[in-house]
């Protein structure tokens, strides 16, 4: 990694977990949430789970939308698993990982376009929120990528320089707006290929 670099910002999904989106959509279409699953099947990030990732509405909200639009009478619980089983744990490798760039000296942030009910499920069930000194998540900062203001905000809130942090997303046009903000990016377009990739000093 080039010398210079202190920080490393890291996005969450696809670069940290990762995804079966089959098993969140026989989840939601076991419910009878069939308009629901089909959001997961076209990955999209408009209406509802724009909504949500940007902390417009409530979890309580959210699952009262389901419910509307699906016309099911699926407990919230069952809505909230359906959704986050959209998520695999990270594995030990990564987590050692960014245990050793840690006692390396860098800076570690994550930046993620999420929502409570996945944070509450990564940040603490899969403990990730102890390895990062500062985790940025859409839903709080009523902001999401790729929104160039917040890789400023993140910048400004962290106290840290464009020039000395690398910004680690799946996403390429994420990966784009972080480059415009004067960020060194590494576009993430394997599951695993950060771990290979991005090696300490």
């Amino acid at each position: 990694m080039d010398k210079k670099i202190k920080n490393i910002i890291f996005d969450l999904g696809g670069v940290l977990v990762g995804f079966d989106g089959q098993r969140s959509i026989s989840s939601f279409e076991a419910l009878g949430c069939h308009d629901v699953a089909q959001y997961v099947v076209e990955h999209r990030t408009e209406d509802l789970f724009a909504d949500i990732e940007l902390g417009r509405i409530t979890t309580a909200e959210f699952c009262n939308e389901v419910r509307r639009i699906s016309g099911t009478n699926a407990k919230d619980s069952d809505i909230i698993e359906a959704w986050n089983v959209l998520l695999t744990p990270m594995s030990a490798a990564k987590r050692q990982r960014l245990m050793e760039l840690r006692q390396q000296g860098y800076r570690l942030f994550l930046l993620s376009n999420t929502n409570d009910m996945h944070w509450q499920l990564c940040g603490y069930v899969f403990d990730i929120a102890p390895l990062f000194e500062h985790c940025f998540l859409s839903y709080e900062m009523h902001l999401i990528k790729p929104d160039e203001e917040i890789y400023r905000e993140v910048l400004r809130q962290a106290d840290i320089r464009a020039e000395e942090t690398i910004f680690i997303d799946d996403n390429l046009d994420n990966i784009k707006a972080a480059r415009r903000v004067g960020l060194h990016v590494f576009h993430n377009e394997t599951p695993d290929a950060w771990l290979a990739d991005i090696k300490g000093s």
